[in-house]
């Protein structure tokens, strides 16, 4: 086995897998060597023996499945379940926003075995997270088996976890078969031993349910935009996560609405442009209702423009958006001169404001996925004008910022034109914090009984969560 080992270390080090300078690892360590174990896909032969040396470790292969790490460890993870004609599953860095929206790809069933593939551990935490979402899918993981450890505390972290971890290198050989080798220099190889061991990985496991389990008032504290932390605690006090959708075509329409609703709701949603008798009176009268019972007013205009229109359109024309509106509602389509456009458009403005992103939307076959809602995401780090998102489901992890949820019914449902409905337990415990209820309460002949329904409903939904996490 030494003389196997030997072989591919020195292969390794020859196609470019193993390199020394000065490198930053995943979890921000500099570091003398930097392993990548990428490039095997392109020898396959050396990807065969790498694979059939690490199944080797194992003398039980009395597994269920083999689970490659992403990305890096698939290919190996593929090799192994074709020669050993073990079921190969697959978790995803993130779930499909799309069809059956899977975190766990694959055949299998609760109480089935699979067994970790990784390439590198540095401290264990892209390990840590794979095995918790196989864990959230009831499936047993005790062992993992990894090409290179690196020495720098992901064995004892693991093994913490309560996973059995099994190595083909640890990187004090890999390092000797490369002196021995003359791959190495004496000095170089002095160096990067020292490094490994005076330099331990901190251990970096993301809780994507951080956010969930806080309550409102403690988000308020760490809200950037003022409207996000006002409307935090509005919440909190009012113990309401209900937005209304005022999708009414006639101004006195909405007022009444807004008049019966007022004490139960949290934001009061309209699209101004599809009201038909719009004048100024009209907002003043909305604002006035909106001050009385304690809640914000948002419009949905889901501004979409270059950032020069947006900025015209939402403080000029008929309906003087900015001059009223506590929140928008913006898509990120146009990039960061979007929100660099509002704002331009609250120059004159003293108010606070918000804007909720819209990243995702609740109708059949929308293209916001993948990418796109990642970059929504990404754009929010750096305005203090962002509210939060309009998503259905978790996708972000700052507790300063709000998930709008729209598309709620008290069952699932359908319209004839492609809008979908959850319920309120599957919205909340999906990350929604404030939830939108249109017609659900619009077409109700007795609109009150169901404004109560649906907040006592969502409020009780909302404590279940905090509990829960």
């Amino acid at each position: 086995m030494k003389v196997e080992l030997k072989e591919l270390a020195i292969e390794l080090y020859n196609v470019g897998a193993i390199r020394t300078g000065s490198f930053i690892t995943k979890v921000g360590l500099e570091t003398p060597i930097y392993i990548d174990l990428r490039v095997i896909i392109s020898y396959p032969q050396l990807l065969l023996r790498l694979s059939k040396s690490l199944w080797s470790l194992v003398d039980n292969k009395d597994f269920s499945h083999v689970c490659g790490v992403p990305y890096t460890a698939l290919p190996i993870a593929t090799v192994i379940s074709t020669e050993s004609n073990v079921p190969m599953i697959i978790r995803r860095k993130e779930a499909k926003s799309y069809g059956t929206k899977k975190m766990i790809e694959g055949i299998f069933k609760t109480g089935d075995t699979p067994i970790i593939i990784e390439d590198i551990i540095t401290s264990g935490s892209s390990i840590i997270e794979t095995v918790k979402d196989l864990q959230n899918e009831g499936l047993n993981v005790t062992t993992a088996l990894v090409i290179v450890d690196r020495e720098q505390g992901g064995r004892d972290n693991l093994e913490k976890a309560g996973i059995t971890v099994k190595t083909l290198f640890t990187i004090t050989q890999l390092l000797g078969y490369l002196f021995e080798s003359s791959k190495l220099s004496e000095e170089s190889f002095k160096e990067i031993k020292d490094y490994i061991n005076a330099v331990k990985a901190p251990l970096k496991v993301q809780d994507d349910n951080i956010r969930l389990k806080q309550t409102f008032m403690a988000r308020a504290n760490v809200a950037k935009n003022s409207v996000t932390s006002k409307l935090f605690k509005l919440m909190s006090e009012k113990q309401t996560t209900l937005c209304l959708a005022a999708d009414f075509t006639v101004c006195q329409e909405i007022i009444d609405l807004a008049d019966l609703a007022g004490p139960h709701i949290a934001v009061l949603k309209i699209h101004v442009d599809i009201i038909e008798d719009f004048d100024k009176s009209f907002v003043q009268k909305i604002k006035s209702i909106s001050k009385k019972y304690n809640f914000l007013i948002m419009e949905d205009r889901k501004f979409a423009d270059i950032g020069q229109v947006v900025s015209y359109q939402y403080k000029k024309g008929v309906y003087k958006i900015a001059e009223w509106a506590d929140l928008i509602t913006a898509h990120p389509v146009p990039g960061s001169g979007i929100l660099q456009g509002i704002k331009e458009g609250l120059n004159e403005i003293a108010e606070d404001r918000g804007i909720f992103l819209v990243a995702e939307m609740s109708s059949e076959g929308a293209l916001t996925t993948g990418d796109y809602v990642k970059s929504a995401v990404a754009m929010s780090k750096n305005s203090d004008l962002v509210a939060g998102f309009v998503c259905q489901k978790n996708i972000f992890t700052d507790p300063g910022l709000i998930q709008l949820t729209p598309g709620v019914k008290l069952t699932k449902s359908s319209d004839s034109l492609g809008q979908q409905y959850n319920t309120p337990q599957d919205v909340i415990h999906s990350g929604g914090d404030i939830i939108v209820v249109g017609r659900g309460i619009t077409q109700s002949t007795d609109k009150l009984a169901s404004i109560l329904e649906y907040k006592k409903i969502l409020w009780e939904a909302y404590e279940s969560r905090i509990e829960d996490c």
